[in-house]
């Protein structure tokens, strides 16, 4: 939002120098140095960017207004924002391009259908754990000795 409306940064009280034509790329430098710094400590970073299109949030929006129990969901301030469609867009495209990284990258996501975008951010999520080839410890012959002898004790415990 910020990047598409311009007056909103001046309300984030930033020192003037910092506030410049480079702003976006030292945002953008600072999102991946965070990125890094986190994959370097065992974090996992999968992001995902819910693409939908323009006719499918009109549709939405409808279905918002003619169901009163959608109603809630529905904001005017959405209408405002969806006469910057194109300046969102091109928001989104420039911060993906940015920030997408092989430690931490993006999934532009398909979601006019929910089904869809749950079944792409399902196998994204699933590749992602598969990669860390996780097995359960194994255990050491005098220790599966000792379970057995507390085992054994168990079943033979009276009341």
């Amino acid at each position: 939002m910020v990047r598409v409306h311009a007056n909103l940064l001046g309300a984030q009280h930033l020192p003037e120098p910092l506030v410049g034509k480079g702003i976006w790329d030292d945002r953008y430098e600072d999102i991946n140095a965070f990125e890094r710094y986190l994959t370097r400590n065992g974090t996992i970073i999968r992001k995902f960017f819910l693409h939908l299109s323009k006719e499918e949030q009109r549709q939405r929006f409808l279905s918002r207004l003619e169901d009163p129990t959608k109603n809630w969901k529905f904001s005017e301030g959405d209408l405002t924002e969806r006469e910057s469609w194109s300046d969102y867009q091109d928001a989104y495209e420039a911060c993906v391009q940015a920030t997408a990284t092989k430690h931490a990258p993006w999934y532009v996501v398909p979601s006019d259908h929910k089904w869809y975008a749950h079944l792409v951010v399902a196998s994204a999520i699933i590749g992602a754990l598969e990669e860390l080839d996780l097995e359960f410890p194994e255990v050491e012959k005098a220790k599966r000795k000792e379970l057995q002898t507390v085992r054994d004790g168990l079943i033979n415990e009276k009341g």
